[in-house]
């Protein structure tokens, strides 16, 4: 081949490359499940709790979190259902906290309470729905289940985290 035809060929296959390149990095508007996990428990005096819940939205646009439906168990009993307007506006693959009262049962106070009296782990489970508006787009319900454990946390009586 001629030297010119050599340079043709890698001019061709540089702008080929380059447009490869370019319509990698395009502007995907993908909506994923979102994630809703327990980061904090705390036991409040008169008994119910308070939870931190972390909603994790694995979009790549931001998402309006607008209610928590969940079945909550802790050591393996059902701690009660939470339902919860949170009305909260994540942004594109993030996550941000919210807080929500629980009025949990009587065997879930019992788990908790020797949970943290043996500063062992408890293990938890959601599973429910949380609706959420992806940006331009309408609301809906998105199935959500999760398995953690929580830990006492340290210097802090009454929570686990």
């Amino acid at each position: 081949m001629r030297p010119r035809a050599w340079r043709l060929i890698a001019t061709l296959s540089m702008v080929a490359a380059v447009l490869g390149l370019a319509s990698c990095s395009s502007n995907v508007r993908r909506v994923s499940e979102p994630a809703v996990s327990i980061q904090q428990l705390t036991v409040r005096a008169d008994g119910s709790w308070s939870l931190e819940l972390r909603l994790q939205n694995y979009s790549s646009i931001p998402m309006q979190f607008e209610t928590v439906a969940l079945d909550v168990s802790v050591g393996g009993e059902a701690a009660g259902h939470l339902q919860q307007a949170v009305n909260y506006s994540i942004g594109p693959e993030t996550a941000d906290v919210v807080t929500v009262a629980m009025q949990p049962s009587s065997t879930a106070k019992i788990i908790v309470a020797d949970v943290l009296a043996g500063g062992r782990a408890l293990p938890y489970e959601l599973k429910g729905t949380v609706t959420a508006t992806p940006e331009d787009k309408k609301s809906r319900p998105f199935e959500v289940s999760g398995r953690s454990t929580l830990n006492p946390a340290p210097g802090l009586s009454g929570v686990l985290r």
